[in-house]
């Protein structure tokens, strides 16, 4: 059926990454355009669930799809030893016998999907495939070798820097993530003077560099001017931040929201006046491919923006709306945020940031 579209992934829901919120998101405007979707995925967690209500409400949305949650019966999620082993292993299995049960019908379908494997599978087997590529890897490589130049297959990477690694490839395209914008309201909200960073705190089980961000902020006195609020992050990690805060004598400029929900985040981001973009560069996809859903929410919410300067952030749509910094060099941030205020902040582009934007762009690949 040409109306339908099969988002197939090895990501498990409801989760709290931005990789789950960014699906979903994609789903809901998919749904919205007009499209019936069906979405596939494992159930490799305790808190997985194959329950429409429980995902609906998990990321606050209303519109209505088809949810599959697979059998996960598969080393990954159940082993505490070579876990990175354990995870290809069985995102390969699960790929090769979701496209074999599912979609090894005469029919051509259309399959949306994350998935290196599941790309692979489907695309041999003659589906239309739109395959979305966040990062670079070995795997990754292989399959776009393998895979890349079929007619039957698009691929959208999620900048120019992961695009160019690929310039044999006819059939990609670039098309950065966006913003929910039917989460906002209060776009002229006074805003208070806060400093806001929402998201995970650690990314590939890494810091995403808020240590560094906090000594910076005591050192440069930064906290004079600006209270820093913080959005995310379970309970070590909150905790972890709290014991440094007392040490550095700022407790009282910082503000622990822990995770929140969508909804809730959005409003706090619309309060505040400067949204941060954060990574340390100890790994390439956050230096070079990065494309922050809170990068557009904090546009969209008409904040001004600071970011570390890596080459990902420099890549973003409307990057001279942004201020970079770079905490190796003294006085660096400092500079930055006193620099927001030269920045011009017209909402002319906010139309074309959105979610529902992008995915009209998607279908256009499909349809």
């Amino acid at each position: 059926m040409k109306s339908e579209i099969n988002y197939v992934t090895y990501q498990t829901f409801p989760a709290k990454t931005a990789n789950s919120i960014q699906t979903i998101s994609n789903i809901k405007y998919f749904v919205k355009n007009g499209y019936k979707v069906n979405l596939y995925f494992p159930m490799r967690e305790i808190t997985s669930s194959n329950k429409l209500d429980d995902i609906q409400e998990f990321y606050q949305i209303n519109e209505t799809f088809e949810v599959h949650g697979l059998d996960h019966k598969l080393p990954h999620g159940r082993i505490k030893i070579f876990k990175k082993y354990a995870f290809h292993i069985s995102h390969y299995l699960w790929a090769q016998k979701t496209i074999n049960k599912y979609f090894n019908v005469d029919n051509e379908k259309l399959i949306f999907t994350r998935s290196d494997w599941i790309a692979f599978f489907g695309a041999k087997k003659g589906h239309q495939i739109i395959f979305e590529c966040h990062q670079r890897s070995k795997v990754r490589d292989f399959v776009i070798k393998k895979i890349g130049t079929f007619s039957n297959v698009n691929i959208i990477f999620l900048n120019d820097n992961l695009k160019s690694l690929y310039p044999e490839l006819n059939n990609s395209y670039v098309l950065q993530n966006g913003v929910d914008h039917e989460l906002f309201k209060n776009k002229n909200l006074n805003k208070r003077k806060s400093i806001v960073f929402v998201g995970n705190l650690s990314r590939f089980s890494t810091s995403r560099g808020l240590p560094n961000f906090l000594r910076t902020y005591s050192e440069e006195k930064v906290y004079k001017d600006y209270i820093f609020e913080i959005v995310g992050g379970n309970q070590k990690e909150i905790e972890e931040l709290e014991s440094l805060v007392v040490n550095l004598k700022i407790n009282d400029h910082v503000i622990f929201h822990g995770y929140l929900q969508r909804k809730k985040s959005i409003e706090i981001i619309e309060s505040c006046s400067i949204g941060l973009l954060i990574n340390t560069d100890e790994n390439e996809h956050s230096t070079q491919f990065t494309s922050p859903l809170k990068y557009f929410e904090y546009l969209y919410g008409g904040l001004n923006i600071i970011a570390s300067d890596f080459p990902s952030h420099r890549s973003l749509p409307y990057n001279e709306k942004i201020s970079f910094f770079d905490l190796n060099q003294k006085r660096s941030l400092s500079e930055a945020i006193l620099n927001t205020s030269n920045i011009d902040r017209d909402d002319i582009y906010l139309k074309e940031i959105t979610i529902d934007k992008r995915v009209k762009e998607i279908i256009k690949l499909f349809f």
